[in-house]
């Protein structure tokens, strides 16, 4: 069956399509995303402006004719917080859902965590341990902790990277003193987080998905040897302090010279590695990998594991076991 999954997140409408079968890994097919940046549309009562509704019918119109161009079957969709918290949500998802044929499951910032955190279990498998996994999104950060496929852990908290951007950061470059602020703000969210997750063993593997994360590694990390065609990144809490302070001092258009600086994250991308470095310092994070499987995966995988529930053939005899 050939899977499209359309997510509406904070920054872009993204919808990648795989051809997908009972117990195989997803073969991916094709992608395809716009940036829409829904942040900067946000009025002071938390409504999605008249330009941002717009800016979405464009992308999720896009993105539904993407599908019938490449014989999608059946079509998932998905909204995060952007949406979720808008207080005209209900209604610019109602008018989504006309554009796109399908219905969008709202997801909450735990069931975000939870399918990110399946995602990133499954690509680094059972060899990897007890895993954390730490996700910055446009509206959210998520972090995730387990040893099996579903998470001991999980939390969400209001520290996207776009939302910093645009609470915080008036100033471009940012001021000393926005900087200041904003530091206070990630330290006091993520204090609750930090206290939580002592009372758990310490992961046996670290990993972070999203394209804050992705950006940041190409920037500051370092290329792992693999045979593949996936590209793969560590990246040290050490390295991504030398950064910290350098890429807020760039203007925003210059900041497109760097390595792994894209247009779309460029605004945002000094809020995204404070969220990154202090997360990794109040979690006691040294290291890290960059997983290129997210939450997008982490809903196909979900979809896979139902299609065949039935005991897989064999020509064993297992009478005898148990």
């Amino acid at each position: 069956m050939r899977l499209g999954v359309l997510d509406i997140g904070s920054n872009t409408v993204h919808i990648i399509v795989v051809d997908a079968y009972a117990r195989a890994r997803p073969d991916p097919f094709a992608g395809e995303r716009s940036v829409v940046r829904l942040m900067q549309y946000l009025e002071d009562d938390g409504s999605i402006n008249d330009d941002g509704v717009r800016a979405l019918e464009r992308a999720t119109r896009k993105a539904a004719a993407f599908a019938r161009k490449n014989a999608v079957d059946a079509m998932i969709g998905i909204v995060t917080s952007a949406i979720r918290e808008a207080t005209n949500g209900p209604a610019v998802l109602e008018r989504l859902e006309e554009i796109a044929g399908t219905k969008f499951g709202v997801l909450s910032g735990s069931e975000e965590a939870e399918l990110t955190y399946f995602a990133a279990r499954r690509w680094h498998g059972w060899a990897a341990g007890r895993i954390m996994v730490l996700d910055i999104g446009g509206g959210s950060f998520e972090v995730s902790l387990g040893i099996d496929e579903e998470p001991e852990f999980v939390a969400s908290v209001p520290l996207g990277a776009g939302r910093l951007t645009r609470d915080f950061l008036k100033h471009d470059p940012p001021r000393a003193s926005e900087l200041v602020m904003l530091r206070r703000h990630i330290h006091d969210e993520l204090e609750p987080l930090a206290t939580a997750l002592k009372e758990f063993p310490k992961p046996d593997h670290v990993v972070a998905t999203s394209k804050t994360f992705r950006s940041l590694a190409r920037l500051a990390g370092n290329r792992i040897t693999v045979v593949g065609p996936e590209e793969r990144r560590r990246m040290s809490r050490s390295d991504l302090g030398n950064w910290v302070d350098r890429i807020a001092r760039i203007p925003a258009p210059a900041r497109v010279e760097l390595p792994g600086i894209t247009p779309e994250r460029t605004h945002q991308i000094v809020a995204g590695a404070e969220v990154a470095h202090i997360a990794m310092k109040r979690f006691k994070v040294k290291r890290l990998e960059i997983c290129p499987w997210a939450l997008r995966e982490g809903v196909l995988l979900e979809r896979i594991d139902n299609f065949d529930s039935r005991p897989r053939e064999s020509g064993l005899d297992l009478s005898g076991l148990g």
